[in-house]
């Protein structure tokens, strides 16, 4: 039983226990007593609202009346009304103090959630000093006093965010919370209560709505439609960076492993697909929710109540496989996750920075938000309170944040009669994530400049490591977010085209309102043609493959298995630097690598050939590093189509 339940427990124990009768109680007025056991019953019965209304009667015909302030108190705590808390239970202590000991730390704990941190902390510790208190209140006491020193050593330099809300377009009477964008910043999706088909009063459910961005303001939402929204529950996305797929939460499904299960849609230019199981070992008999999808699709973060974790609700995530598959879960352990609930991970576009909300940690209130990011080890750093410019005494959670870096989107109840919409707000500087880039290209053929689908594959040649491996969509379009600073290969590939291969560095500045555009032109396969392998590397003056060309080749590979009929010559080039002798067997002894690479890999040696040119034709010139650059390669060319 939590915390909140032993108290309230707690509280009706006292206020019924035998003995305690009329006469005990701090009245004397019949009237005032008629509408406290009214009162009493109703809030026993769920009946807030009734409840309310009776016992506000109460304490009007009796100011003084501790019980019934005492009552009202729990009550507007139970429902997050926290100021209406404080006024009933400072009117109770003022009339007897000692008479309920949990009282004081009641009044304490709805001072905290309200920011009176030092009236908190002073109520907290009378509390403390009183003889008979439970392990669980003095635990949670301890706790919250940490919190109040904690906030307080902010010396009031609290600078709040202020936050505006996304417009009429997207908000409106009913609940909208849980937002993603995409990663151009394009679309909003978020997740809106509606009521459900033939329903009454609150017979709601959630579905999916999209907004677009356009000339400074986004535009009316659109129910993202069947089959992604049924008649059921869907919410708490996770939106792919490049807003082609979709990871989210779906409750009480047949198909579901437990009460809620993670699903994965795909956007195929018109409607989203609908919701598929994830499966195991992601999803379990227990609950599973609010994921979150790194930037290249291969690491997933989600909540969850499984066996295995560090208290109530844990964050996990899992690696998926080159299969499409996913990994068994990890914990990240303690240092994420504590004996309290962690909610709402959020994975930041450049796939190591973590945005999470907890209640296991120092805090200005309930939940707070906290940042950590992960360490080439695989290890996290201690996650950082992101302070009083985000978080305040009340909760906070759902928070993402947009590719630049600059602006984060939530939701909120700021005016109870509108309920739940959604806000952003523009980040302090100190809070802000590091920004990442963004690659936009498409993919057309060369001769009659129609656009393409077709495979593409991005290596960190820095890292030596593939960071995306994935296919255009129907429009020969693809959108990627790469970390600035690394160097990059590029291979794109169709069915019956050359392959086209590219290196470059990247650097920051490309947004994803402004992206480093590429068009990649194909050329069909055909006698003649050839294709650059830019991404082929040797050490300096030798012709030992590096490490890093091996994604280059294996996709050489897969092109002559594929077309197992062509017949290539493997061509290899240098700059100008050193003799002409020594580049020109230079250029033959790298040649011959490549096409020995590819014979030992299974492809025919008779429909390999290889020949140096050494510096005779050079693309670029032979002055300035990136001429020179352009003039060391490694060329493919047709000698013959073949017969299929």
């Amino acid at each position: 039983m939590n915390l909140k339940g032993t108290l309230i427990i707690f509280l009706l124990l006292f206020l019924t226990v035998p003995g305690v009768r009329s006469q005990d109680l701090h009245t004397r007025s019949n009237r005032a007593l008629k509408f406290y056991d009214l009162g009493k019953r109703d809030y026993e019965m769920l009946y807030h609202d009734r409840a309310e209304r009776n016992l506000l009667q109460a304490v009007e015909e009796d100011r003084k009346f501790y019980e019934a302030h005492l009552l009202l108190g729990q009550l507007y705590s139970d429902q997050g009304e926290w100021q209406k808390a404080i006024i009933h239970y400072r009117s109770a202590i003022s009339i007897d103090s000692l008479y309920f000991t949990p009282a004081l730390y009641s009044l304490g704990r709805a001072e905290m959630r309200t920011g009176r941190y030092a009236a908190s902390k002073s109520h907290l510790e009378a509390f403390l000093k009183q003889p008979k208190i439970s392990s669980k209140l003095r635990a949670e006491a301890e706790k919250y006093i940490s919190n109040c020193i904690f906030a307080l050593s902010y010396n009031g330099n609290s600078n709040h965010y202020f936050p505006k809300s996304v417009g009429d377009s997207v908000n409106t009477s009913l609940d909208e919370y849980w937002p993603s964008v995409t990663g151009d910043g394009s679309e909003l999706i978020f997740t809106r209560e509606v009521k459900r088909a033939g329903g009454y009063g609150r017979d709601r459910q959630e579905d999916f709505y999209i907004s677009r961005w356009s000339d400074g303001y986004w535009g009316t939402a659109k129910n993202a439609g069947a089959p992604l929204n049924t008649a059921g529950n869907e919410g708490a996305q996770s939106i792919s960076s490049d807003g082609r797929s979709m990871y989210f939460t779906a409750c009480d499904r047949n198909d579901g492993h437990g009460r809620c299960d993670i699903y994965y849609s795909v956007f195929d230019g018109k409607r989203w697909s609908p919701g598929i199981n994830v499966g195991s070992p992601v999803n379990s008999q227990y609950w599973e929710s609010q994921p979150s999808i790194n930037a290249n699709g291969k690491m997933l973060f989600f909540v969850s109540n499984r066996p295995g974790g560090m208290g109530g609700m844990d964050i996990w995530y899992s690696v998926g496989k080159t299969n499409g598959k996913w990994n068994t879960p990890v914990n990240p352990g303690k240092t994420i996750n504590t004996a309290g609930d962690e909610f709402s991970p959020f994975i930041y576009f450049n796939g190591k920075t973590l945005y999470f909300s907890s209640d296991g940690r120092e805090s200005f209130g309930g939940f707070d938000i906290y940042s950590t990011t992960l360490n080439p080890d695989s290890t996290w750093t201690q996650p950082v309170n992101l302070g009083p410019s985000v978080n305040t005494a009340s909760d906070e959670t759902g928070l993402v944040i947009e590719s630049s870096g600059l602006r984060a989107f939530f939701s909120s109840v700021q005016d109870k009669s509108k309920g739940k919409d959604i806000f952003f707000i523009d980040l302090p500087e100190k809070v802000r994530p590091e920004a990442v880039s963004y690659l936009k290209g498409t993919v057309i053929d060369k001769g009659s400049g129609k656009l393409l689908e077709a495979r593409f594959e991005l290596t960190d040649l820095t890292n030596r490591r593939i960071v995306e491996a994935s296919r255009t969509d129907n429009n020969g379009e693809f959108f990627v977010c790469l970390p600035s600073g690394c160097s990059y290969g590029l291979n794109v590939s169709a069915d019956g085209y050359m392959i086209f291969s590219e290196n470059f560095d990247f650097v920051k500045g490309y947004s994803s309102a402004e992206p480093y555009l590429k068009t990649i032109k194909l050329n069909k396969i055909r006698k003649g043609e050839f294709m650059r392998m830019y991404n082929v590397f040797f050490d300096t003056d030798s012709w030992k493959l590096l490490e890093s060309s091996i994604p280059e080749l294996e996709n050489l590979l897969e092109f002559l298995t594929v077309n197992s009929t062509v017949v290539v010559e493997v061509g290899g080039h240098t700059d100008s630097d050193g003799t002409e002798e020594h580049n020109q067997i230079l250029s033959e002894n790298r040649a011959r690598a490549v096409r020995e690479y590819l014979v030992k890999r299974g492809i025919a040696p008779e429909r390999i050939f290889s020949h140096g040119y050494g510096e005779s034709k050079p693309v670029s010139d032979n002055i300035t590093a990136a001429g020179k650059r352009l003039n060391r390669r490694t060329e493919i060319t047709i000698l013959t189509e073949g017969v299929n």
